[in-house]
């Protein structure tokens, strides 16, 4: 059977595919991807998308974990669906924008396809009496390589693979460099690896060179987290301790050939077949990865080793590619902004916008940009324990059994539970839905207080006021009762965590305040809102504005835009116009410094309160 159609709506696209594998494997290899924490083991369900035409039969998962309005509505999951002849469906809201907005479809229908890696095949003439030209200048003269370079271990390969292969080879050229010389016609086989390394999550994207396009992508925790959540703990760490440094670039590296393993796994690549990486992240994993001491970026003036692009051999890394890969690390724009939102800018194009617009990358840490074509502004701020579910009292990791949403209606609080599992705890995502519901249901005030039972009465619910009881340091609210088993366990929103999620929250509002000074604007002159990040890919829009974590605009101002920074790696490792546009970005960016502001610490004062709800 020949290739398939499917057609993507609403984009109207129609992509031709090979039958017999998943939509999420066909769209993984083909399009974008779609989140799956479970892997595509059918536990998580949150692959969900509408499915207009030519589904077969649901399977066990799906009747599991769909519910019966879903189900009649041709909502399916994708990791359970065969694409097994022509297919129509429906993406869901954010992964549309996300197209639209990166690219991801096609790479090349951003930037030009461009890669600084070139596979060139040549059948060279055989040495004669008559013609005694060395093997690499016969080579160079049959590859046409002006002034070329050559590393040593290219070298040593040149005399067996020659006349092995019967002087039929491939030369790979990074520049006015032979990378290698492979045996045969190889020129089909041409990858590159795009990382993001965060500061709690890395994800890494295998590309294919010669057509511009993700192959496959695959992610894993930050190993370096054993030693500090947040980028500040291991700074100290790596200037204290003895083989500090030493300790988180290894953990650092095992995760990238971690992520490497699964990337050749699901595609059968050889590593020899990836020629380049590029990597983004903030300045202290950036310093981290290459082995630089950032003890520096923890002090005043907080100033970075290093801000410029940097070329580096792979094998110098560790990091298991052809041993004469190239590795390119993005610039950096200050200590505490960093190659990631290089990638971010890039991969969104503020800068070539009239409009004004505002992204906010949501992790560990919150690095926020706002601006259009005439000026960019961008800064830092901590944000990400609360958020990634650290220092919450049930807080965890977005992992099975982890409340990820929650809604209260008519004096009922529902759930949404990873895995449609027993809920063991609640994920970021979670906290911030229950918090905004709580503050929109009146059982928390704007300043985040829970209020007392006694100030509730005739105000809200007889069944929310039961959810609220006395604990160790201050009022609960009783999301989920305990259960007879050890898997259910009470899950509540303590006072504590309401505080913690202010000052994370408040943090980034301030930064967002100081912008926005800075442009000379109001809320009513930002156009739109971005948030980034897999975390921000998560957040409903209405929680977000209803907790004051994003300015007051309508909510069809304010999209989800996915992983752009690791978008703008993947550009780059296809573009050298992106690597020169990264460069210029880096430095034309305005850094704004939150520390040295001192109206840093009034606006942060006011943006821990919440917005008083609608009417």
């Amino acid at each position: 059977m020949g290739k398939v159609k499917l057609t993507l709506l609403p984009l109207n696209k129609v992509v031709w595919v090979e039958p017999g594998r998943t939509i999420q494997q066909t769209l993984a290899e083909n399009v974008t991807t779609l989140e799956t924490p479970c892997g595509g083991k059918g536990t998580c369900g949150k692959c969900r998308l509408e499915v207009l035409d030519g589904a077969g039969e649901l399977t066990a998962a799906e009747r599991r974990l769909l519910t019966g309005d879903e189900i009649a509505q041709g909502v399916r999951l994708a990791c359970q669906v065969t694409v097994s002849g022509n297919m129509a469906i429906k993406l869901p809201e954010e992964l549309d924008y996300a197209i639209r907005k990166t690219g991801l479809v096609d790479l090349t229908q951003v930037l030009p396809l461009e890669s600084t890696i070139r596979k060139v095949y040549v059948e060279l003439p055989k040495p004669k009496l008559q013609d005694q030209r060395a093997d690499w200048e016969r080579l160079c003269d049959s590859l046409e390589l002006q002034e070329p370079e050559l590393g040593t271990s290219a070298l040593r390969s040149i005399p067996g693979c020659l006349r092995q292969a019967e002087w039929k080879v491939t030369g790979v050229v990074r520049g006015r460099e032979l990378l290698a010389v492979e045996a045969g016609d190889t020129t089909e086989n041409c990858y590159g690896v795009a990382f993001d390394l965060g500061t709690t999550t890395v994800v890494g994207s295998l590309i294919d060179l010669n057509r511009g396009r993700q192959v496959a992508v695959a992610s894993d925790t930050n190993a370096q987290s054993i030693y500090g959540a947040d980028v500040v703990s291991r700074i100290n760490y790596a200037g204290s301790e003895a083989n500090g440094l030493q300790n988180l670039q290894e953990k650092i590296q095992g995760v990238i050939n971690y992520i490497l393993a699964e990337l050749l796994e699901k595609t059968g690549v050889g590593p020899e077949r990836i020629y380049e990486a590029t990597v983004v992240g903030n300045t202290t994993m950036h310093h981290l990865f290459l082995g630089i001491d950032p003890t520096y970026l923890a002090q005043a003036p907080y100033v970075p080793v290093i801000m410029q692009p940097y070329d580096i051999k792979a094998r110098e890394l560790g990091i298991n590619i052809h041993p004469e890969g190239i590795v390119h690390v993005m610039p950096n724009i200050a200590g505490f902004v960093g190659a990631d939102t290089v990638g971010v800018l890039l991969a969104t194009r503020i800068d070539l916008d009239s409009d004004i617009k505002l992204v906010i990358d949501i992790g560990t840490n919150g690095e926020m940009v706002m601006g259009s074509g005439d000026r960019v502004l961008a800064c830092s701020t901590a944000a990400g324990p609360a958020f990634e579910g650290a220092q919450i009292k049930f807080g965890m990791r977005a992992a099975t059994g982890a409340i990820e949403g929650v809604q209260i209606e008519n004096g009922e609080v529902r759930i949404q539970v990873i895995g449609n599992s027993a809920p063991r705890g609640i994920c970021g995502s979670g906290l911030i839905d229950a918090i905004a519901e709580m503050l929109k249901a009146g059982v928390i005030d704007f300043t985040g207080r829970i209020l007392p039972p006694a100030d509730l009465e005739g105000q809200v619910s007889p069944g929310l006021i039961s959810r609220i009881v006395e604990g160790e340091r201050g009022n609960e609210f009783i999301l989920v009762e305990a259960g007879h088993t050890a898997h259910q366990q009470a899950v509540a929103i303590t006072q504590k965590d309401i505080r913690e999620l202010q000052l994370a929250k408040g943090a980034i509002l301030a930064g967002i305040e100081i912008l926005k000074k800075e442009l000379g604007i109001t809320d009513e002159d930002l156009t739109e809102v971005q948030l980034a990040g897999a975390f921000g890919s998560y957040i409903k829009r209405e929680s977000a504005r209803g907790i004051g974590l994003v300015p007051q605009l309508p909510l069809d101002k304010i999209k989800s835009i996915g992983n752009a920074a690791g978008v703008g790696s993947q550009l780059a490792l296809i573009s050298q116009t992106a690597r020169q546009e990264a460069a210029n970005l880096a430095k034309w960016v305005e850094y704004i410094e939150l520390s040295s502001r001192p109206d840093f610490q009034e606006e942060f004062m006011k943006a821990i309160y919440f917005p008083q709800p609608e009417a």
